[in-house]
């Protein structure tokens, strides 16, 4: 699927390369592709900033984003790349975070209805979440490496026009079931989210039905990941069974769709992401200034004082009272002299 310019000819179209269609598609992927790790690096500087990580949910968008921002990097791999070992570890680069994206929307899903549907907590599955999306896409991801089926495939590297059979075999098919599959878990799970939010039994337990209600709220944005792969994946998907019928051609509107789309997976993240209505809220300029303060202004220290030390004083006069350091006195001794008090 590579974007087709080499220095005098346009494989993508069978023309030369400054051919307008050649142009736009390599632009336009390039475009793409910057929203998209754009997207991905606001996204960890979101989560990086505000501390977002501390739950095992928070981990896993944490590695989906990971996962999306080198997935649009490959996209912005240089034009298109002849057959050879470049060539073959975009492919591969592309083929592997792919499915390492995919596999943590999945992961979240499960990690979801777990905790919602069977009330089972999950953080001792944390280290088989890794296990499986980054070591389950390592393994697809070779199967074409070993039997030498990556190559030029359209706008970029990918497995080449004569294996079609393993472009829908180790991606496509398993993508749509996997997606098909997470929209029957959450529609399972909005179900008893909101049959558990609106009834309750027992001696009622203030924190339980906080809980409740933060949990709706969660699954109201988590539930739109497997959207937003179905929404990126469609255009693709017609555009690889059009090459499958029609090998030798390329349409020039398929392709403007599929490089417009694929590349889109950090952005529409990013989109995703931002539907969190306490993430929305801790956007604001105030709450941004805050947040960088407290990540590196924060000197505070927690020590034991010799009590005929501790003194408590008001602020000197000319003292900055923005300053990160901590120079507050707690009490003044009894026993101190007025030299010791600083008088």
């Amino acid at each position: 699927m590579d974007s087709g310019a080499n220095v005098t000819r346009c494989i993508l179209f069978h023309t030369h390369s400054e051919d307008y269609r050649c142009v736009t598609i390599i632009t336009v992927k390039r475009a793409a592709a910057t929203f998209s790790v754009i997207g991905c690096i606001f996204m960890l500087f979101v989560i990086w900033i505000f501390h977002k990580y501390s739950s095992l949910a928070q981990k896993m968008i944490f590695c989906l984003t990971v996962a999306a921002l080198f997935d649009g990097m490959a996209y912005l791999m240089g034009e298109v790349l002849p057959d050879g070992i470049l060539c073959n570890f975009q492919a591969w680069w592309l083929t592997y975070f792919d499915w390492c994206s995919l596999a943590w929307v999945c992961c979240i899903t499960l990690n979801l209805y777990i905790n919602l549907v069977k009330e089972m907590r999950t953080e001792r599955f944390e280290i088989a979440y890794h296990i499986t999306a980054w070591g389950v896409p390592f393994c697809l991801s070779c199967l074409p490496l070993f039997g030498d089926y990556y190559g030029p495939a359209g706008a970029w590297c990918w497995i080449s026009n004569e294996h079609m059979a393993w472009r829908f075999g180790i991606w496509y098919i398993p993508l749509f079931i996997l997606i098909f599959l997470m929209m029957l878990c959450y529609s399972r799970i909005i179900y008893m989210a909101k049959k558990r939010a609106s009834t309750w039994s027992g001696t009622y337990n203030p924190n339980r039905e906080g809980s409740k209600i933060l949990l709706v709220e969660e699954v109201k944005h988590l539930k739109w990941y497997p959207c937003v792969y179905l929404a990126v994946s469609l255009f693709p998907l017609l555009n690889r069974i059009y090459n499958a019928f029609s090998p030798d051609n390329s349409n020039f509107t398929l392709m403007l769709l599929h490089v417009i789309t694929a590349p889109l997976h950090g952005l529409a993240n990013a989109f995703v992401f931002s539907l969190d209505n306490e993430t929305w809220n801790q956007l604001s300029p105030t709450a941004l200034q805050l947040a960088i303060q407290a990540r590196f202004c924060d000197t505070t220290t927690i020590k034991e004082y010799d009590s005929k030390h501790v003194r408590y004083t008001a602020q000197l006069e000319g003292e900055d009272s923005d300053s990160c350091e901590d120079t507050t006195v707690l009490f003044y001794s009894p026993n101190m002299t007025l030299k010791e008090r600083g008088l």
